[in-house]
C-alpha cells in the first residue's frame, strides 16, 4: 500500500484535523486547513537585522549587545503561527516542525544561510516529560532542507522556571540559563528555537557557541513576538 492510500485509510479511522485550528482536514494527507494558512501572520518588509523586530520597542534595539549577529523569523508569533508552535511543543505533533522548517528555508536570506544547524538545547526533566525536543525536532527537518549539516553541540544545564511563567528582567538575569558545549564549531552557526521572545535563551546559547570558537552566531526561528 502507498504512504497516500494508507493515509487516506487511516482518516476512515481518525479523521485529520487542522494542527492549527483542529477542523476537519479535506484531504488525509494535509497538515494545515487552507484558512491557517492564509492567515499566517507572515513579517514582511525591512526589520532590524540584529533583533528581527520591524519595529523597535522604547530602548533601542534589544539585541545591541548580543553574542548573537543577526537573527531571523518568517512569522510573528500570534494567530495560525502561535498555534502551529504550541501544536509542535504541548501536543507533540512532530509533522509540523515539517511545515515550519519549510516556512523557514523559504525565506531566510541567502546572506544568512551558512554554517551547521545547532538546535536551542531543551532542559534534561522537560525533555523526558515531553519524550521529544521541539527545537530539535525544527531543526532536524530544517538542516536538508537548506542542506547544511546538523550539529546537536549544545546541552542546558540549569533547572530555570518555563520562560512564560518568568517576568522579562528575571528570563534575562544572568546565569539563570546555563548552557555548555558538548563539541566545538569553528565556523558560522545557524542556532534554531521555535520562538524568539526576549532573546534570553538564545543569548546565552550565542555566547557558548562564540565562546567555543564559533565564528558567527544567527538566530534563526519561526515566530517572532512583536
Amino acid at each position: 500500500m502507498t504512504r497516500r492510500g494508507l493515509a487516506e485509510l487511516l482518516a476512515i479511522v481518525a479523521p485529520p484535523a487542522c494542527a492549527a485550528c483542529r477542523e476537519p482536514l479535506g484531504r488525509a494527507e494535509e497538515l494545515v486547513c487552507p484558512g491557517c494558512l492564509r492567515a499566517l501572520p507572515w513579517l514582511r518588509g525591512r526589520r532590524c537585522e540584529r533583533c528581527a523586530l520591524p519595529r523597535h520597542r522604547p530602548g533601542g534595539c534589544p539585541a545591541a549587545g548580543a553574542a548573537f549577529a543577526a537573527a531571523w523569523a518568517p512569522m510573528a508569533y500570534e494567530g495560525s503561527a502561535r498555534a502551529l508552535v504550541q501544536a509542535l511543543k504541548f501536543r507533540a505533533a512532530l509533522p509540523v516542525a515539517g511545515v515550519m522548517a519549510a516556512q523557514i528555508a523559504a525565506t531566510l536570506p541567502s546572506r544568512l544561510g551558512e554554517g551547521a544547524i545547532v538546535p536551542v538545547p531543551p532542559q534534561r526533566a522537560r525533555r523526558r516529560a515531553r519524550g521529544f525536543d521541539p527545537a530539535g525536532a525544527l531543526a532536524r527537518a530544517l538542516a536538508p532542507r537548506l542542506e547544511l549539516p546538523l550539529a546537536s553541540v549544545l546541552a542546558r544545564r540549569d533547572r530555570a522556571a518555563r520562560q512564560t511563567q518568568a517576568g522579562r528582567a528575571a528570563r534575562r538575569e544572568q546565569g539563570r540559563i546555563v548552557i555548555e558545549v558538548t563539541d566545538a564549531v569553528a565556523g558560522p552557526a545557524l542556532l534554531v528555537d521555535d520562538v524568539h521572545t526576549t532573546g534570553a535563551t538564545l543569548e546565552a546559547c550565542a555566547r557558548a557557541l562564540r565562546d567555543a570558537g564559533a565564528a558567527r552566531v544567527t538566530a534563526v526561528t519561526y515566530a517572532r513576538t512583536l
